[in-house]
């Protein structure tokens, strides 16, 4: 069994930029990717809100610069998902595969995953006409008719917010009156382009290279139509990949990994980044930015605990660092 100093789980923006960082700072981190690396950067296409590409980038290929980067400092990369993480002692035992390593510190960066509507041809439209995220994809349906599927506080803001580009946004609902709260319903009921189709939901989609159609059944009749639009977004909610972690450190009521300080979890010498503990943002650059904080943090973190080791004539490991204030 081998033994790091950091191991960083995930390699969305969040653990890649963890791993530069770490990697620069001498920490030597091992990265485990997953069987699917990149993150949700992976499933969009054109990227044009992330700074210093003015023509924008390809989702896969800014991954892929990222991955390069951190290798070029030295991260190591393995695409391999982590099954067991033990968080009971120091140093804390990661296991991933046939791969078992024990580390003095972790960078969880392992995201949230968008809900989908689970139709056949939902992958294969994706980005194509398909989004699960407003802020990124909104600029592209500029003078578009679109609808978004949701009825929550989420789908009404990213209804609001698609206004600024579409011609006509309409919400579809499979009740006869939303979840959200009062003030986000009046606000985009009270707005103009905005419509609204209840007790329907989606349950087909049309289109050979982009989305053309989507076909609708009504809850109540049961009758199916079709509906056609430029573009739909889903806003029906994210669930955060926490699994591995549950009932080890503290996570909110939405299963949310629960940060102090940004990036600090309850368990001394475990950090969080990204769309993990970020249930509000969940955009490619804040997500690289906390996890330049949860290296750095990790850094100073992790030099302190081995200048007081070897001040003390400590052996590394055992139930946390009580000489050091978290």
């Amino acid at each position: 069994m081998s033994e790091k100093q950091l191991v960083i789980i995930g390699s969305g923006p969040a653990g890649l930029t963890a791993a530069i960082y770490a990697a620069r700072a001498n920490l030597d981190p091992l990265v485990f990717e997953g069987t699917q690396s990149g993150g949700q950067l992976m499933l969009t296409t054109e990227v044009e809100n992330y700074p210093g590409f003015p023509e924008g980038i390809l989702g896969p290929d800014l991954m892929d610069n990222f991955r390069t980067q951190a290798e070029r400092f030295g991260a190591e990369l393995q695409p391999l998902d982590v099954t067991e993480l033990d968080l009971s002692q120091r140093p804390f035992r990661i296991r991933a595969g046939n791969t078992e390593v024990r580390a003095q510190g972790v960078i969880l960066s392992t995201g949230a995953s968008a809900r989908w509507l689970g139709l056949e041809d939902e992958m294969r439209l994706s980005g194509k006409g398909i989004s699960t995220c407003a802020t990124c994809d909104g600029f592209f349906f500029r003078g578009k008719e679109i609808a978004v599927v949701g009825g929550g506080d989420s789908a009404m803001e990213e209804a609001i917010f698609l206004t600024k580009f579409a011609t006509k946004v309409t919400v579809i609902h499979r009740r006869d009156q939303l979840r959200a709260s009062k003030i986000m319903a009046e606000r985009a009921m009270s707005n103009e382009k905005i419509s609204f189709l209840w007790n329907k939901h989606v349950t087909g989609l049309k289109g050979e290279n982009t989305l053309e159609k989507i076909v609708l059944e009504d809850t109540v009749t049961k009758d199916h139509s079709d509906f056609a639009v430029d573009g739909l977004f889903l806003a029906i909610g994210h669930d955060p990949n926490t699994s591995l972690v549950k009932g080890k450190i503290d996570l909110d009521s939405s299963g949310y990994i629960i940060t102090h300080r940004e990036v600090r979890t309850s368990q001394p010498g475990v950090w969080a980044c990204g769309d993990v503990q970020d249930s509000i943002w969940r955009q490619a650059i804040t997500a690289a930015g906390s996890g330049c904080a949860a290296a750095i943090d990790a850094e100073r973190y992790l030099e302190e605990e081995a200048f007081l080791r070897e001040a003390t004539g400590q052996q590394s490991g055992g139930q946390g660092n009580q000489e050091i204030e978290w």
